[in-house]
């Protein structure tokens, strides 16, 4: 089956990168200059990080060369300082270079990268875990799913930023979603519940869905679809998940956008998942 998830999301992957480069043809120099929600980086920081994300994904997969390493790693907030820095190291350096530079350069770097995804054997053990899934060991297929949320996630902060839409639709929309709620179990890890109690979350409108979790011997099962009846329901709208899900957005910024029934308080830490580094 997740070979089947493999090639399917390598294939949406291309039809990604093949809009990002049709989008960011299209600007002007005012619109690479708009701020993105990302407060720290405007619409050609993001373009510049999106490439610093393909030739790290070549250097690190393809050609086993790591170049600079983390030292005193000791929790998952020292790991974030670390590639929070390795980014803005990225960005700051890809000021200097032309929005036309950075077009063509993510036009080279996104198919190369594409090839080599293709050649990993989905059920190898990833080159990192998907950590915020709460995975110290994670398969290729889920590697690549991780990379197509970063891909998916980026260009729609710049299509947001210069209002241009695109991508929210049910085929692109719905796989990034549906693997960033691979981070809701994790995110009820510590949480002591009954055997048997159920959250659902539900992503609105016809690009959206329904995933639930529900406490089984102690783990949290993740399922999807409609089920009878949960302990707690949250429903927000795909605009508001993909910036809450990435912490561009705060829980208590979005709790007035979203219904709760049902236990308040698992639906609030509902709202807590993020799937992203950060």
């Amino acid at each position: 089956m997740e070979d089947i998830i493999q090639t399917k999301i390598l294939d949406l992957i291309t039809v990604l990168d093949e809009k990002l480069i049709a989008l960011l043809k299209s600007l002007t120099n005012e619109e690479w200059n708009n701020q993105t929600i990302a407060k720290l980086w405007k619409v050609k920081d993001v373009a510049a990080h999106l490439i610093d994300g393909n030739l790290r994904g070549l250097s690190f997969s393809r050609d086993k060369y790591f170049g600079e390493q983390a030292h005193q790693i000791n929790s998952y907030e020292d790991l974030v300082s670390f590639l929070n820095s390795l980014n803005m190291t990225w960005v700051n350096a890809a000021k200097r270079l032309s929005p036309q530079i950075l077009t063509e350069l993510l036009a080279i770097t996104g198919k190369e990268y594409i090839e080599h995804l293709k050649e990993l054997n989905p059920f190898d053990e990833a080159i990192f875990p998907v950590a915020w899934a709460g995975q110290e060991i994670s398969p290729n297929w889920f590697h690549i799913a991780r990379e197509y949320t970063e891909k998916f996630l980026h260009q729609q902060q710049i299509r947001d930023a210069v209002n241009k839409p695109g991508i929210m639709t049910k085929e692109l929309y719905y796989l990034f979603i549906d693997i960033c709620m691979y981070a809701l179990p994790h995110t009820f890890d510590k949480v002591k519940a009954e055997e048997g109690t159920t959250i659902s979350l539900i992503v609105s409108t016809d690009i959206g869905g329904q995933w639930n979790i529900t406490m089984k011997e102690g783990n949290c099962v993740l399922s999807r679809g409609k089920i009878q009846a949960s302990h707690s329901t949250v429903t927000i709208d795909p605009h508001t998940a993909w910036k809450l899900f990435s912490k561009s957005w705060k829980p208590e910024v979005v709790v007035n956008k979203v219904e709760i029934t049902g236990d308040k308080a698992l639906g609030i830490k509902a709202l807590q998942m993020i799937s992203v580094m950060a």
